[in-house]
């Protein structure tokens, strides 16, 4: 059932409970004029009281918040507001009752329960609703001790409740015993204020302000309620339960108590306001101060720490790991571990204790209750570095409710300052790691070359040369060459977007899709196609290919290609003695990942002659600037081919090479850079 049905069906049965209340005393006054007498009469109004009382009770227990989850400031509003609200009716019901108080109308003994209902209605609202605030302050960092003594209280209440059907008056033995024997628990639990402590200068006098209204609220029900008792009509005095007697003291000496007390501690708010500011300096002074300590040692100090600092009754640290999470544990077991987690996999705390935790601490819940199992109150905190969690600090009472929004203060420095020292250990670690690193890049740079080819075919209808080099360690730029039979063959070249060791992971897939497809003899056409729906389920949404593929026929020398999105191929022709780019359309791979994209691949066909050929290359060349900012341009790479056309493919790209350094007058390429060169005989 949700908390908004229990609020609805509380609220009903306690209107109407008061009805009933109202209507069988005034019909027991009727029947009694009349000489008429049930038995049934007599119990029932008392019956209703109770049950009024209860559903009043149960109703302001929902829609109170817990105290540690509510502003102090705003419980004490509320005790405020509803005393006013409650004393300005009382107040015009006697105002109705002074003003007529000579009219038969107003003596008559149904209009004076009539007036009196209304005003035990207002009495019992206001009652119960401090009496809950009051208790959300006793219970403020409570201990099992506590809870057990207040429980003990509460029951002693309730049973108060079936004293009341005896008949006891007030002043009488039986009555006088109840009463002093919850007197004394209600003087006991009345010194737990430790919610005091945690106000500021200002609150606290604003905190006695409002308590002292609620003292003089509560004398002013009194008074009425002793002014009605005089008029000797009532059927039911409400100063004859036991019940709303000892909630009124009970209410009276906490309000008392608290008064004083905070108006000792008015002079040490600056002193605590002080340490607050210092331990929030300290936290930022942390931040710059190594600590110095191993992660294991500074593990379990955090944890030694949490434990002292909140009253922990046991406590866990989860660190993450590549194979294996580390768990560092006091007073708990493995198992016990794994019910906590299965309680609260569907809470805010799930994430936190699972390591899978994202975003900012102060925006979520961090500390919650649990219905059942040894412990009923879990405090998580995720240990971060760098926004990136790597462990997870969990604390545990045995009682419900036991940590607050101070303690979240003090472990939350806490763990800022075990983050440092984390921190600093991996930023040496990182160092070290870095030399490691760099001769791992030298690996992959040799691993990357090993997926291009060595050895390019020639036979008597061609010769090939080609060339690549990354601006960094490794690359994004790929070429390949497959040999069908029967003087045909393929040649592919691609670029990734981008460049370093993420490029060069997206051209190993590449590689793999290419050579497969490749196998298959496709036309140029569906071989992009395929190949574009390939890299669409494995390429980062963020990444897209730049390819041009040839399938070349000897026998008919004929070429077909497809350029998707490619640097336009230079070809030049022996016969007209011109080198030209084939400016032909085409779509990137990955830029469009659906069907869609067909729409967007074009073949082209050309003729070739013995002795034309053909420049394969990426943009790192024709975009490659010098010291002024100029670029190498595709005029660059015609006028180096131009040069060189006479020669073998491998002089041909030796000299465009040259032409291009030449061009940079020393300044280094910021791209990766491939050359194709294929010259027909």
């Amino acid at each position: 059932m949700s908390q908004k049905v229990k609020i609805r069906i509380t609220l009903f049965i306690g209107l109407l409970s008061w009805i009933l209340f109202s209507f069988f005393d005034i019909y027991f006054i009727i029947l009694n004029r009349y000489d008429m007498s049930e038995a049934y009469v007599d119990i029932l109004p008392q019956a209703f009281l109770t049950l009024f009382i209860l559903s009043t009770l149960f109703y302001y227990r929902y829609i109170i918040t817990r105290a540690e989850s509510v502003n102090f400031m705003d419980l004490l509003w509320r005790v405020f507001i509803t005393g006013l609200v409650t004393t300005i009716i009382s107040l015009f019901i006697r105002l109705i009752f002074n003003l007529y108080s000579d009219t038969s109308f107003i003596q008559n003994p149904v209009t004076v329960n009539f007036l009196y209902h209304i005003y035990v209605g207002l009495v019992v609202i206001y009652l119960i609703s401090t009496f809950v605030v009051w208790k959300r302050f006793i219970l403020y960092q409570k201990s099992k001790n506590l809870i057990q003594l207040w429980n003990f209280f509460e029951y002693a209440l309730l049973v108060s409740l079936a004293f009341d059907f005896l008949g006891y008056e007030l002043q009488s033995n039986s009555f006088n015993i109840a009463l002093v024997f919850l007197t004394t628990f209600s003087l006991v639990l009345s010194f737990n204020l430790k919610w005091i402590a945690y106000l500021n200068f200002r609150q606290k006098w604003k905190s006695i302000l409002f308590i002292l209204l609620s003292g003089i609220y509560l004398y002013h029900f009194f008074l009425n309620l002793t002014t009605y008792s005089g008029t000797g009509a009532l059927i039911h005095d409400l100063l004859d339960r036991v019940f709303i007697v000892a909630i009124l003291i009970f209410i009276m000496i906490y309000a008392a108590i608290s008064v004083l007390v905070t108006l000792f501690n008015l002079p040490t708010s600056s002193v605590f306001e002080r340490k607050l500011k210092e331990a929030v300096d300290f936290q930022k002074l942390s931040q710059s101060v190594p600590a110095g300590q191993s992660e294991v040692e500074t593990y379990e100090i955090l944890i030694d720490s949490s434990m002292s600092a909140v009253f922990a009754e046991a406590a866990w640290i989860e660190i993450k790991q590549s194979k294996e999470n580390k768990i560092i544990k006091r007073n708990i077991n493995k198992k016990t571990i794994s019910e906590v987690k299965s309680a609260i996999t569907d809470s805010d705390l799930g994430k936190v204790v699972n390591l899978e935790f994202s975003g900012n601490v102060s925006q979520q819940k961090i500390f919650t209750s649990l219905s059942k199992g040894e412990y009923r109150s879990v405090f998580a905190l995720p240990i971060l570095i760098k926004n990136e969690q790597i462990g997870a600090l969990v604390l545990l009472q045995e009682v419900s409710d036991a940590f607050n929004r101070e303690m979240v203060n003090i472990i939350t420095t806490f763990v800022n300052q075990a983050s440092i020292a984390l921190e600093n250990a991996r930023l040496l670690d990182d160092a070290i790691e870095n030399e490691r690193y760099k001769e791992q890049l030298k690996i992959a740079k040799n691993v990357q070359k090993s997926l291009l080819p060595e050895v390019l075919p020639s036979n008597k209808d061609f010769c090939i040369a080609a060339y690549s080099m990354a601006a960094e360690e490794v690359g994004g730029d790929y070429y390949d060459i497959i040999h069908h039979g029967d003087g045909r063959f393929s040649l592919v070249i691609g670029d990734v977007s981008g460049k370093g060791t993420s490029a060069a992971f997206n051209m190993a897939q590449m590689k793999g899709i290419f050579h497969s497809l490749g196998q298959q003899n496709l036309e140029p056409r569906e071989f992009i196609v395929q190949a574009n729906e390939a890299l669409a389920r494995c390429l980062e949404k963020s990444s897209f290919i730049t390819a041009s593929y040839y399938n070349f026929d000897t026998n008919n020398r004929r070429i077909n290609f497809v350029r998707a999105g490619h640097c336009p191929t230079l070809i030049y022709k022996a016969k007209e003695k011109k080198a030209n780019f084939l400016q032909t359309k085409g779509m990137g791979l990955g830029v469009l990942r659906n069907s869609e994209y067909e729409k967007y691949v074009y073949s082209n066909a050309i003729k070739y002659d013995p002795g034309d050929i053909i420049i394969l290359h990426t943009d790192g060349i024709t975009e490659a600037t010098d010291q002024n900012n100029q670029q190498f341009g595709e005029e660059g790479l015609k006028t180096a081919l131009l040069k060189n056309v006479s020669k073998q493919p491998e002089q041909i790209r030796e000299g465009i090479i040259e032409e291009l350094y030449s061009f940079l007058n020393g300044k280094k390429l910021d791209d990766d850079y491939t050359l194709v060169i294929l010259k027909f005989t």
